[in-house]
């Protein structure tokens, strides 16, 4: 029985294996968001898009990047490095540990940061720097350094949004010689040392109780403002009401005068005689008031002439009462003048 494995066989299964070897090597899927720098005889030549692709084996071949990336256990980072054919052209993220970083009040903080860039010209990553992701984390580090050193503490943590500004401005030149678009820096943790913070507490407690006292002092301000206007315009209206009340008094007594006047004749000396009668009645109602402050009560010699005007009206006018009555109650008014005069 002949071998079926005639020579003719076996070098066209070779060439058939060669073939299939050939065009799986040469056959590239490249996915979405991902390119492939590709490499001739040692040059560039091209760069492989996503889709389907086919590269000349052992003639062409695809270009690494290395790529280094920090994953974070516990409280410490570990940094993982590897050669990757494929370039991601997403955004990325790079979380790097945290920097001891001097500010210019001489305090030492420790800031955490993450840096998002992404990959916008393969070539460049790959030729124009021999590791990108090491570099643009040096680079990184270095920024913040420099941004926070010209920064004091309380300024740091009051512009966190002008230090990340600060830091992609001045690494945007750098980075995009490698090919690289920064999007945006972040300081996620500024630790500083027990002393500090505790030396912040502190001052912090101590502006929350100025600013107690200082509103306590305003709201006590404006109360006493308050009650001093109300007294104002309390004693205002006192006022008014006193001038109202002896504006109505002396119309009053201005409106008995004519009264009594017209009932017994507007004579000069019957006006004498009236306006003595009614000195004599108002200094009879105080005399009680002045008997109150003390044990002796000086009379006037000046009183005997007003007594004695009292009773050269009554004289002349027979009962000065009954008249100024009368005359009242035509009128319909009540003077108090008249209801004293009894008393006299």
């Amino acid at each position: 029985m002949e071998s079926l494995l005639t020579p003719g066989l076996i070098l066209s299964l070779i060439i058939v294996v060669i073939g299939i070897t050939i065009i799986g090597k040469g056959l590239v899927i490249v996915r979405q968001s991902e390119v492939m720098v590709i490499e001739r005889l040692g040059s560039f030549n091209r760069i492989l898009e996503s889709g389907i692709n086919i590269i000349i084996p052992f003639i062409e071949r695809p270009r690494a990047i290395t790529m280094i990336r920090y994953i974070k256990m516990g409280e410490e980072y570990h940094a993982t490095s590897s050669e990757e054919i494929r370039i991601d052209r997403r955004e990325t993220v790079m979380d790097f540990p945290a920097q001891p970083v001097v500010t210019t009040d001489n305090v030492t903080v420790k800031i955490n940061g993450a840096l998002y860039y992404q990959i916008i010209d393969p070539r460049r990553a790959v030729y124009e720097v021999a590791n990108m992701s090491q570099a643009v984390e040096v680079l990184a580090k270095t920024t913040l350094r420099s941004v926070v050193g010209k920064m004091e503490l309380d300024k740091l943590f009051e512009s966190r949004a002008e230090v990340n500004s600060a830091i992609q401005a001045e690494m945007e030149e750098a980075a995009s010689k490698w090919g690289v678009k920064l999007t945006r820096v972040e300081v996620q943790d500024i630790n500083m040392p027990e002393e500090v913070e505790e030396a912040m507490r502190l001052q912090m407690a101590a502006e929350r109780k100025r600013r107690a006292t200082v509103t306590e002092a305003e709201g006590e301000k404006t109360a006493a403002i308050a009650m001093a206007q109300g007294q104002r315009e309390s004693a205002i209206l006192n006022a008014e009401g006193d001038k109202q009340s002896a504006i109505l008094r002396a119309q009053g007594e201005q409106e008995s005068i004519k009264l009594v006047l017209s009932a017994i004749g507007e004579s000069e000396e019957n006006k004498r005689t009236v306006v003595g009668y009614l000195l004599g009645q108002s200094y009879i109602k105080v005399l009680p008031n002045m008997a109150k402050d003390g044990e002796r009560v000086f009379v006037p010699y000046e009183s005997s002439a007003l007594l004695g005007s009292m009773g050269m009206f009554r004289e002349m006018a027979g009962n000065p009462e009954d008249v100024v009555r009368q005359s009242l109650q035509k009128d319909g008014l009540r003077s108090g003048m008249v209801a004293a005069g009894g008393t006299s």
